[in-house]
């Protein structure tokens, strides 16, 4: 139960650091709620995008974006942590996965 929440409070910070970043751009839109799946699963295909080029700062930018537009998409953290991985931020890119993880589980 411990490791759990701490695994837990790791995603959140991670959430909030990902919030942190992708909010200094200004917005000139407010997108809809609607909108918020297409806007995830775009968000995801530009991080592999990147992710397969090698920019892993803007894959993980990438996907924690998608995670603030549907957080319960495991594949957003899921890739957040494949890019922490590669950045060499092991213990960020271990809370990624875990939360992808209990995400994905709680969709079974």
């Amino acid at each position: 139960v411990f490791r759990r929440r701490v695994r837990a409070a790791h995603a959140i910070r991670m959430l909030v650091v990902a919030l942190a970043v992708t909010s200094c751009a200004p917005r000139s839109y407010a997108p809809s709620p609607a909108a918020a799946p297409a806007r995830s699963t775009a968000l995801i295909e530009a991080g592999n995008q990147a992710y397969r080029t090698g920019a892993y700062q803007l894959a993980a930018r990438r996907y924690a974006a998608a995670a603030v537009h549907r957080p319960d998409d495991p594949a957003a953290y899921y890739g957040l942590g494949m890019s922490l991985a590669k950045l060499g931020r092991d213990e960020d890119a271990r809370a990624a996965y875990a939360h992808a993880r209990e995400l994905a589980h709680q969709r079974e």
